[in-house]
């Protein structure tokens, strides 16, 4: 099992070494200024020293607390929003062009008004991202929801199930694959949001520092910054990609 996932890995972890070895090249070679894009080694032994000195986990636990907040917050509106539209036609009514209008814009458009109402402290931040996760968890409910087989409703109707046990014990759990794929397309936008907003407040976290170390021309720093927050997006990609399978372990089994 290991290994067929190890064989599976290495054909991306080989192009990422062969990209790397280009960059030290070409940086080498002078074929890109170090000014603006120091070598990959170099880049390596700065994020060691930030590793080795501790530095980075105060910064990292502040983005990690400002993403996981945002997006169990989002989630679950949008979870429950998307539920009642895709179930009841009256809740579908009601929000459906309130949905509507804001979906488009932008929500990192929405984070300047965010900061005049909210100011720039944490509950702005965790809205700013709650906003972003939202949408794609709601959508996905819906479309989940919606998508129920109509025999399978129609047989717990004869099989006289009310509505509220029909919804628990059948269509949330058909709905179940729907949701999860809507979470983990937000937690991506969830870690975006949450650095742009910290850039913005200019306090604290991974954001802030990248782009403190940009206006301080640390640039050596700043990839290494970088670096960490590449690797925070794929982990959190693997642990919801993890705790997928896991809740949809059925759908693995062989027939």
């Amino acid at each position: 099992m290991w290994g067929d996932r190890v064989r599976a890995v290495l054909p991306g972890v080989a192009v990422l070494a062969l990209l790397l070895a280009g960059l030290e090249w070409a940086v080498q070679a002078g074929l890109i200024r170090r000014v603006l894009l120091p070598p990959p080694s170099v880049i390596g032994a700065t994020l060691w020293d930030l590793l080795a000195s501790g530095a980075f986990v105060d910064p990292l636990l502040a983005t990690l607390q400002l993403v996981f907040a945002g997006f169990a917050i989002g989630s679950l509106i949008g979870v429950l929003l998307g539920t009642a539209m895709g179930w009841w036609p009256a809740a579908f009514r009601l929000f459906e062009p309130l949905v509507e209008l804001v979906r488009p814009v932008p929500k990192s458009a929405l984070v300047p008004p965010l900061m005049l109402f909210l100011g720039i402290g944490f509950t702005m931040k965790v809205t700013s991202v709650a906003l972003v996760v939202i949408f794609p968890v709601l959508l996905n409910t819906l479309q989940g929801v919606r998508g129920v087989d109509r025999v399978m409703l129609d047989a717990a109707r004869t099989h006289g199930w009310g509505s509220a046990h029909t919804l628990r014990h059948l269509v949330l759990p058909a709905a179940l694959p729907f949701v999860l794929a809507g979470m983990r397309i937000s937690l991506g936008l969830a870690l975006v949001l949450a650095v742009l907003a910290e850039m913005l407040a200019g306090e604290g976290g991974l954001g802030f520092l990248i782009l403190d170390m940009q206006r301080s021309f640390l640039i050596r720093q700043m990839y290494a910054w970088l670096v960490i927050l590449a690797v925070l997006g794929l982990v959190l990609n693997g642990i919801v990609a993890a705790l997928e399978r896991r809740a949809l372990h059925w759908q693995n089994r062989n027939p």
